[in-house]
This record gives structure tokens, C-alpha cells and sequence, in this order.
């Protein structure tokens, strides 16, 4: 699925949503058009009907600016022809992903002797992350808005997706802030953040907690028994082979247990520690 594709995918399953965030209201009845339109077919990428106001809102989803013919072209060209289909008002929004990677001037309209036609322009690099960690349909655009860190922001969106409920809806939201992620990020930094978010929730992390609660425990209450820390260490070395079976890094099973990388890397040749 493109990045594009998947834009268009969120927009049509949530038109509410989508509105209330790029038109500032939640309406309370919309309507999904058809997103062909008449003449040379082209596709728009979300047109939803807002019923009560008697307006059609036109969304396009843009990677990045620069396209051909030019996007104030576009929008003139989706303009006259949901005009001529619906003849009613037209509300029309570009979401722009990423900045432009050279001097390109973003300009919200076009115009060419007497005609000018004038649109709105959401840049993503430039919203506020709070609007989007708020809400699971809009998680997936938080990694592209502004933030001092990106691997903090990143970090901080996978919380997020981990607090979502059921699990059904977690792993779709997952999967969708994974994908758009990637305008942004390395894959494996990707895949990395969100790996160890899962592996928490893991019946073998849960293991590492409980030993870790155990072995205070046993510090407590039964100082110098050889052989209950012996067991110990014996359990834990079966979690870490656990952990190393579902194929998380050894370097991240070393910040989740008492042991070193180089420790780890004896158990998984076999050797006993």
C-alpha cells in the first residue's frame, strides 16, 4: 500500500474525523462521493458530502508538492468538475507529507491572467503532534508533524499505539503508523521501536518482570543460597533464549535483563553461564 493509498484509506473510513480536523467541526451526517470524476476520468482522493451544510469537502493527499501538472492546476481542474457535477459549495484542502527538498514555494492557489482559484494548504511538518496522539485515526500522520527529536517522536507514537485497545485495532493502527512512518524513518529504526513496544505486552517479558520481582526476593529473604540463585540464572537464561527465538536483538535483551551482550551471545551458542 502506498503512502498516498493509504491516505485516501483513512479519509474513507473516517470522513468525520478528517473533517473535523482539517474543517475545525465534526458534522453530524456526511456523505462519501464518488471520487471519479466526469470527462478525461480522473480520481480525487477524498470527497465527502457535509449534509447539514449543504458542501462538499475535497481532500488531497500529497507526498510532496511538486507534481505534474503542478498541483494549483489539479485543484482547479477537481474544482470545475465537482462544480459541474454537484453545483454546490467546494471546500478544498491539500495534506502536503513531507517538505519540499529544494527552494519550491508552496502557493495555495492558482492563477493565470483572469483567473485565480484560491485552496488551503495543510503542511504536516508544521502541525502540532498533540492533535494526533489524541486521536488512533490520526496516529498514523503524528511521526510526519513537528518535534524537536524525530527518534523522540517516534518513540513517543508507539506508546501511544500500545495504550489502544482491543488488540485487533492496535495492530491495524500499528501497521498503518509503521507504513507512513517510513516517509520519515529508517525501516529498521521503524521496526526496532515498534518490536520492542509488542515484546512488552509478551508473556516472555512478563517472565523477565516476575524474575526480576523474584530475585529481589530472594536478596531479601535468602541471602547466600547458592542454589536458588543457580536456578535463577538458569530460568532467566531460558527467557533470554526465549526472547532471542522471537527474534529481538541482543542488544535490546540486554537492557531488559541483568545480563551483557556478550553474555548473551554465550547463550546463544549453548554455553552455560
Amino acid at each position: 500500500m502506498s503512502f498516498d493509498n493509504l491516505c485516501k484509506l483513512l479519509a474513507e473510513k473516517n470522513p468525520k474525523t478528517f473533517t473535523q480536523w482539517l474543517v475545525g467541526h465534526r458534522p453530524d451526517e456526511v456523505t462519501i462521493l464518488k471520487p471519479e470524476l466526469s470527462i478525461e476520468p480522473i480520481r480525487a482522493d477524498s470527497v465527502t458530502f457535509l449534509k447539514a451544510e449543504g458542501r462538499i469537502l475535497h481532500i488531497e493527499f500529497q507526498t510532496l508538492w511538486q507534481s505534474e501538472p503542478p498541483m494549483p492546476l489539479r485543484m482547479l481542474d477537481y474544482w470545475v468538475r465537482l462544480y459541474r457535477l454537484y453545483r454546490l459549495p467546494i471546500t478544498q484542502i491539500v495534506v502536503v507529507l513531507l517538505p519540499p527538498t529544494d527552494e519550491s514555494i508552496i502557493e495555495p492557489r492558482f492563477q493565470f491572467e483572469g483567473t485565480n482559484h484560491e485552496f488551503t494548504v495543510i503542511k504536516m511538518w508544521e502541525q502540532d503532534v498533540n492533535l494526533f496522539l489524541q486521536d488512533p485515526v490520526l496516529l498514523p500522520f503524528a511521526t510526519l508533524t513537528q518535534l524537536g527529536k524525530p527518534d523522540t517522536l517516534l518513540t513517543q507514537v508507539a506508546q501511544k499505539v500500545e495504550e489502544i485497545q482491543p488488540i485487533a485495532e492496535k495492530r491495524q493502527v500499528s501497521s498503518y503508523v509503521q507504513l507512513m512512518a517510513g516517509l520519515k524513518y529508517d525501516k529498521d529504526k521503524i521496526r526496532r521501536v515498534f518490536r520492542e513496544g509488542i515484546m512488552r505486552e509478551s508473556v516472555i517479558y512478563q517472565e523477565i518482570l516476575q524474575e526480576g520481582e523474584a530475585r529481589g526476593e530472594a536478596r531479601g529473604e535468602a541471602r547466600g543460597e547458592a542454589r536458588g540463585e543457580a536456578k535463577r540464572l538458569n530460568d532467566l537464561q531460558r527467557v533470554v533464549v526465549g526472547l532471542l527465538d522471537e527474534g529481538l536483538p541482543i542488544e535490546t535483551i540486554a537492557r531488559l535483563t541483568e545480563f551483557s551482550v556478550e553474555q548473551i551471545h554465550q547463550i546463544q551458542a549453548g554455553q552455560t553461564l
